[in-house]
């Protein structure tokens, strides 16, 4: 039996949602770079669910029928004023929160196609308004309801911040939201398959995947490069403190990925908006602080920014508090949790894989009285 660390390199399943070939991103066979330039959010969940682009009649349905599902129990929000605020980490509130919400839908124990497909809509939809909705309540306001008549984006920053946003910060979110939809068997997603292929309800594989989510390596990579960038400070500081930690042997968060040989593909687009917003915002250090780090770690150690890095500015930019981050990723990734947990329950099998025994061989067993 071989050993392969981190299941690098391995196939576990057949999937048709996302593909990574070549360095190319696509959903459902269309590249990312279209998605990116020219698709809403919307258009791509639908497409993520369904195997297509939506024409004009079923977007337009699909769109009402989300937004219509944005409205959250009043008791999930009840029970978040219960949270020891000051201590708990937004992403904390949301696995809880989702965990939480399957205890009002009727449906939840369902995992026939029809009704799996409307709880993905139920997901999709409240999972903006639980993100948004924490970040109101620890800050001593009340949530806001979605408007009819926004998008999810314009409808995301609308009830984070309680007035319609501009087109550039609409335009921000949902490219971000698209970049981040789906990308192939990660670990949040792989995380929610297993759970779903015991035949576990739809609720429990978005906690488990929200729980991997959370990790640094993973979703938390965006929090901890705005964390960076704010202890750089100043352009004149990257070469000195990024040395130090190449001399200190430290992970640089946003940089390189498992999958990509030459490059993560979305980051490019996250680079543009950066500069776009930064120059709105009257503070280029930050994109400039970015690209600066960008140049030294890519020229000394070879290794690329991923979607995380460029995120982070864009995210900052909005004036989006830096632990929202990762709740940001994770109200964009559960379109595709959601495809890929649909993808599991129409054909189904256990996941189990084995593990390669390295313990001792052959112990004697010592009664207890005669252990040293």
């Amino acid at each position: 039996m071989s050993n392969t660390r981190g299941l690098e390199g391995v196939v576990a399943t057949t999937s048709s949602v996302s593909s990574i070939i070549d360095d190319v991103l696509t959903y459902q066979g269309y590249q990312i770079d279209d998605l990116a330039n020219y698709s809403s959010f919307e258009e791509v969940v639908y497409l993520l669910w369904n195997s297509k682009l939506p024409n004009k009649a079923e977007l337009e349905e699909f769109s009402t029928n989300l937004i219509k599902n944005m409205t959250v129990p009043n008791e999930i929000f009840d029970y978040m004023k219960l949270y020891p605020i000051a201590d708990v980490h937004p992403m904390a509130a949301l696995r809880t929160a989702i965990s939480q919400l399957g205890l009002y839908d009727h449906e939840a124990n369902e995992v026939d196609a029809d009704t799996a497909k409307r709880i993905a809509l139920r997901l999709q939809a409240k999972i903006a308004t639980i993100v948004t909705g924490f970040a109101r309540i620890r800050n001593g306001k009340e949530p806001v309801e979605p408007k009819e008549g926004l998008s999810f984006a314009a409808n995301f920053l609308y009830m984070l911040n309680g007035e319609e946003p501009k087109d550039t910060e609409i335009d921000a979110i949902n490219k971000a939201l698209v970049l981040h939809a789906d990308h192939e068997l990660n670990a949040s997603t792989f995380t929610a398959r297993v759970c779903v292929a015991t035949l576990s309800d739809f609720y429990s594989g978005i906690t488990s995947a929200i729980g991997a989510l959370k990790g640094p390596l993973h979703g938390g990579a965006n929090e901890r490069v705005m964390a960076m960038l704010s202890e750089i400070g100043e352009v004149s500081n990257v070469d000195e403190y990024i040395q130090k930690m190449f001399d200190k042997k430290e992970k640089i968060m946003g940089f390189g990925h498992r999958v990509y040989k030459s490059g993560d593909p979305r980051a490019k687009h996250l680079r543009d908006m950066s500069y776009k917003l930064t120059n709105i915002t009257g503070e280029t250090k930050w994109y400039d602080i970015s690209v600066a780090v960008e140049e030294k770690v890519t020229k000394e150690k070879g290794l690329p920014p991923n979607v995380d890095f460029y995120s982070a500015s864009v995210y900052h930019s909005l004036g989006i508090d830096h632990d929202l981050f990762t709740p940001i990723f994770a109200v964009s990734r559960v379109s595709g949790w959601n495809a890929h947990i649909l993808e599991q329950y129409a054909d189904n099998r256990l996941i189990r894989p084995r593990a390669e025994y390295v313990g001792p061989n052959t112990q004697k067993y010592i009664p207890l009285n005669d252990r040293d």
